[in-house]
């Protein structure tokens, strides 16, 4: 398994797997989907294209040969903090580790990259097994609650009012 930064040539099959790990009937092979509280795009093409263009983001790519098998964002916060996000398993492979080793890698690109002291991510509120997940891994909840941006189709159509996310942190 390798992992590198995402190129341009990488969008087409960034967003399809992105795409399949969050939304529709192929994400509900794995666990970590958002198809029950979500419908419509997770992300799209021109939302990784900025990503990859911008000089304080990244998104690492887990690859084995050519394959894109995960994937996570990653953003030069500052004051020693960066954001985590958009960590990403093919359905099919998820259970088998692919998860720790992409959070594994985030850590250490933070720290020697951007000389992160934390890492912070937001998941959404009513996800309690993902929340769970995470805490597995050493990220603690903050107690802080961002709003979920409803009404902007890029993030998708909630399928409930309640949508909330809990910030979750992590020193690195």
């Amino acid at each position: 398994m390798n992992f590198e930064p995402a190129k341009y040539g990488d969008v087409p099959a960034l967003h399809a797997l992105v795409e399949s790990a969050y939304r529709g009937e192929s994400a509900r092979r794995g666990w970590t989907h958002e198809a029950d509280l979500l419908g419509g795009q997770r992300t799209d093409a021109k939302a990784l294209r900025e990503i990859i263009a911008a000089n304080d983001q990244v998104i690492l790519l887990a690859k084995d040969g050519n394959r894109i098998t995960g994937c996570v964002q990653l953003s030069h916060v500052g004051d020693g903090l960066a954001y985590l996000g958009l960590l990403t398993v093919d359905p099919t492979l998820q259970a088998g580790g692919l998860g720790k080793r992409l959070l594994a890698e985030s850590e250490r690109f933070v720290r020697d990259h951007w000389q992160a002291k934390a890492i912070e991510m937001t998941v959404i509120r009513q996800r309690n097994d993902l929340i769970a997940y995470y805490e597995r891994r050493g990220y603690a909840r903050t107690g802080e609650h961002r709003p979920f941006p409803h009404g902007d189709r890029r993030f998708g159509l909630p399928k409930t009012p309640e949508l909330e996310f809990a910030v979750l942190r992590k020193p690195v």
